[in-house]
């Protein structure tokens, strides 16, 4: 797999630097710096296309601000590159409008957005697969009794986030695992923001959070604390608009609606953020601690 990284700034130098480190070095057949201090409009995007481009597979486009974004479909054109990934790391990167419009113009190509990077899972895309088999949303096998004796990272973050947690989780006790993975996640640091994005509703560093947590909890078949729906008072159906799946965070991934309309919420990508809990008009939906989950096979 041949791979053209587009990058600007210290995010994007970070995920180069790691995702090189971690194995991908010799796919990655050109890098193009693109500079930070570009105007967040720009009239002629296409000046800013780079000269003597490669035939790649994969696109990754890191760190990029504003309508300069737009040179995407120009180099996808120019290096005939089937597979586009573009992480979202600021809800000011590259805003609702815009991502469509960069859709827009895609010929041939599968594009994917992941908000943020760390999300990012199998598309049914050749490229963006293959790039998923070593980076994306985390996934640890984790060997434990009381403690956790062991953890391998079998998918890790771009930035490194993982590999991080994953060392200081040896010899954590297993019920103060899930925890600790937040909180050693946030030590990192993450380069996420920090604002809140108006399309999830929460930032988009919690939202990283959440999935290193997530792939804990699924190794470990417990979670400390999650959101739980109460089916006798839960309205579902004609009576409930579903709020509580427009409002969390992660929706599809979290917030199930069962065929009778009412709602079950899965403890595994819970990160019992409450926002669900304050939105309900029924009152249906409270944090439960010490829950016993499915454990990954």
């Amino acid at each position: 797999m041949n791979i053209f990284i587009l990058t600007s700034g210290k995010y994007g130098s970070r995920i180069i630097n790691y995702i090189s480190k971690m194995g991908l070095a010799s796919s990655i057949i050109g890098i193009h710096e693109v500079p930070e201090d570009l105007p967040e409009f720009i009239d002629d995007v296409a000046k800013y296309v780079p000269d003597n481009l490669p035939e790649v597979d994969l696109i990754i486009s890191i760190g990029l601000y504003g309508d300069i974004n737009m040179i995407i479909p120009f180099i996808a054109s120019k290096t005939g590159a089937k597979s586009i990934i573009v992480p979202i790391h600021d809800p000011k990167q590259i805003p609702a409008g815009l991502q469509r419009e960069i859709e827009s113009e895609i010929r041939d190509a599968k594009i994917v957005f992941p908000k943020p990077f760390c999300s990012l899972e199998p598309v049914g895309d050749k490229y963006i697969d293959e790039f998923v088999e070593l980076f994306g949303k985390p996934e640890l096998k984790i060997k434990a009794d009381n403690l956790i004796r062991n953890i391998e990272v079998k998918r890790g973050a771009p930035c490194g986030s993982t590999w991080f947690v994953a060392e200081k989780l040896k010899n954590v006790p297993v019920n103060e695992a899930e925890f600790e993975a937040g909180g050693r996640y946030h030590n990192y640091p993450c380069l996420a923001s920090m604002d809140i994005d108006p399309q999830i509703g929460d930032t988009i560093l919690h939202i990283a959070g959440y999935k290193i947590k997530e792939a804990v909890k699924r190794e470990l078949g417990f979670a400390v604390k999650s959101a739980v729906v109460s089916e006798e008072i839960c309205q579902g159906g004609d009576k409930c608009s579903h709020i509580c799946y427009e409002v969390c965070p992660i929706r599809d991934k979290t917030v199930k609606i069962k065929e009778n309309g009412k709602v079950k919420i899965d403890a595994h990508s819970c990160g019992y953020c409450s926002i669900c809990v304050q939105k309900c008009p029924f009152e249906a939906i409270s944090i439960k601690s010490n829950i016993k989950l499915k454990r990954s096979e």
